[in-house]
């Protein structure tokens, strides 16, 4: 497994965290160690680095990585929504940083074998945890035509999504779609031919929506973020890196609610919901990558980063 991943928005996510040299940090999306390898350089002996991720291969190299920093790590093959355990298991109450890099990183779009990419003839999978039993597949295979057609709208705003999935039917009661090239072929017959001349790749979105709903992106992350502010230690911060819009107003959303001081309705004329502010927001706007970056790594198109403080 070769690793490529260039660390999205690296100098602004690493400055924003406000590292601690003594203090404990979770990556709750370790991947090939890019954004935590720094993270660990800048901890000292009594300092920590808790590194989560699904795929084994991410895990491999990143041992790699950071074995040879130092020693202040502890490395777990789980998904970042099982994080209270594994601090709980190591018994961490509160934490002073959260690093989630959202999505797919290049080395699993690099690995054809995968499925992640519409570049790559491969068995249709996308799954970033190799030992789950549930596929891209089982999607294309399995789903009526009303459950594809709401995921490629709601997952990647298709506008195509219910030709899409009408062929999809249609192709898949003469023999089982298994790769992603057949998957591609479909795509591209489905969309009319202006519409596919357009930029990018016509599979793009139908492919976004297929990892998200492999992988229960979003229900995950929705679960999830609110659950990590409420472990950071007073003046601890929480950095979420999204690649599209349905990630970004999930974390959008829950920093936002964090921040409020009141959820009362508005025509309310006391505050009988007692609830106090909770964080800070670093990033009024969203951080985007750089010119340059941009030149650098494609990748870095759609990112865009939010941190919160911990009151």
């Amino acid at each position: 497994m070769k690793f490529n991943h260039k660390p999205v928005l690296f100098d602004d996510t690493i400055e924003l965290l406000n590292i601690k040299k003594d203090g404990i940090y979770l990556d709750g999306t370790l991947g090939g160690a890019g954004h935590s390898s720094e993270i660990l350089r800048r901890l000292n002996g009594s300092g920590l680095l808790v590194g989560i991720d699904q795929d084994s291969s991410a895990l491999k190299k990143a041992e790699e990585v950071l074995s040879e920093i130092n020693s202040n790590y502890k490395l777990f093959k789980s998904n970042y929504k099982d994080f209270d355990s594994i601090l709980d298991s190591l018994n961490i109450d509160k934490v002073d940083g959260f690093l989630l890099d959202l999505g797919v990183s290049s080395y699993q779009f690099d690995e054809g074998e995968r499925g992640f990419s519409y570049n790559y003839d491969a068995k249709l999978d996308m799954r970033m945890d190799m030992s789950a039993t549930f596929s891209a597949w089982d999607i294309v295979n399995g789903y009526s035509k009303e459950e594809l057609t709401k995921i490629l709208r709601d997952y990647s705003e298709e506008k195509w999504a219910a030709r899409i999935a009408d062929l999809i039917v249609k192709r898949r009661n003469e023999k089982p779609i298994n790769t992603t090239f057949e998957l591609v072929d479909i795509i591209k017959q489905a969309i009319p031919a202006p519409a596919r001349r357009k930029k990018g790749h016509p599979a793009k979105k139908t492919f976004q929506a297929l990892r998200i709903e492999t992988n229960n992106e979003l229900d995950i992350l929705r679960m999830t973020i609110g659950r990590m502010i409420d472990r950071l230690k007073p003046g601890g911060r929480m950095a979420v890196i999204s690649f599209h819009s349905l990630e970004d107003r999930i974390v959008k959303d829950t920093f936002k609610y964090y921040y409020l001081d009141c959820i009362c309705p508005k025509e309310t004329p006391v505050c009988v919901c007692g609830k106090k502010r909770e964080v800070e927001i670093i990033t009024r706007k969203p951080i985007i990558a750089s010119e340059q970056e941009l030149k650098d790594n494609n990748r870095a198109h759609s990112a865009k980063l939010r941190v919160v403080e911990k009151l």
